[in-house]
């Protein structure tokens, strides 16, 4: 996801440890995992549209790092918010000058928009067609019992990015509530030149949380990778926090399970004041809500 300002990372890392059971290559029980990917699919398109319709605070961090050392460091805050119009718009609270170029990295636009729409990855019946998905087992994750499964894009189109790793859907609400994986396609200087710009991306675990009953919304992603670029090697840590989700209330419909949501529901709350976010906040991942 980010580019070496040194015209100078293959990505090894492992997902965060949580409260995690082995993965039991067994068959799904009264229902069949063709008819699982379905469901799921057709969730998640609810899901996207009934996101664009929430507020919330988007907190981003990365970091480059020597050992355990910081060497440089990317942080933005920033709110989603809608107009007296009704218009979708952010609102950005907190953007100090980056200095991960100190660390041998530089952000471009692919990487901010990752930011917002490749982390929080979501995976609809629109985009079904264009991946291969394998159904891998069952596992527990906290107190979720799970169907897993291995995607990967079918084919590379243009200078679109894709997502490529591990999905798990819960049993009950047949909804995902984790991702495993890195964004595809990367670049690399295979001539090994050093005059080309390269494209490598961490692999990052995101985990999502129940919001009004309804939707796994994401909650919390995070990677801890070391990028082999072709003449150096970078070590990064990232954390993005999604928070204060609220309803925006409008005339917007809002579908669930096929049925409109009531009115009544829709909440028309005000997102906290812009303010510094609270360095004290532990960077460690959320239990999965129910």
């Amino acid at each position: 996801m980010f580019l070496t300002i040194l015209a100078a990372c293959a990505v090894s890392s492992s997902i965060l440890a949580a409260q995690e059971g082995p993965l039991e290559n067994t068959p799904p029980t009264g229902i069949t995992s063709e008819e699982i990917i379905k469901r799921f699919a057709t969730k998640e398109k609810e899901f996207k549209e009934a996101r664009d319709h929430y507020t919330y605070r988007q907190d981003i961090t990365v970091k480059t790092l020597d050992g355990n050392t910081p060497t440089g460091e990317y942080h933005e805050v920033f709110d989603v918010l809608f107009d007296d119009k009704g218009r979708r718009l952010e609102n950005v609270v907190f953007a100090p000058q980056s200095t991960l170029e100190n660390g041998g990295l530089s952000l471009d636009e692919g990487d901010v928009q990752d930011f917002r729409n490749r982390l929080p990855f979501v995976l609809t019946s629109d985009e079904i067609p264009e991946y291969n998905i394998l159904y891998v087992g069952q596992q527990t994750e906290d107190e979720l019992h799970c169907y897993v499964f291995d995607i990967a894009p079918k084919q590379i189109v243009g200078k679109k990015r894709y997502f490529q790793g591990r999905i798990w859907v819960d049993d009950h609400d047949l909804q995902i509530v984790k991702t495993y994986g890195q964004a595809v396609p990367e670049t690399r200087d295979t001539k090994k030149k050093g005059n080309k710009t390269e494209h490598l991306y961490p692999k990052f675990t995101t985990w999502r949380a129940q919001v009004d009953g309804k939707y796994w919304f994401p909650s919390y992603t995070r990677a801890d990778d070391t990028l082999h670029f072709n003449l150096t090697d970078v070590h990064i840590r990232e954390v993005v926090k999604y928070e204060d989700y609220k309803r925006f209330g409008s005339s917007v419909k809002i579908l669930y399970q096929g049925q409109e949501i009531p009115k009544a529901d829709q909440k028309d709350e005000k997102p906290a004041p812009d303010q510094k976010p609270d360095p004290q906040k532990p960077d460690a991942p959320p239990s999965p809500q129910k």
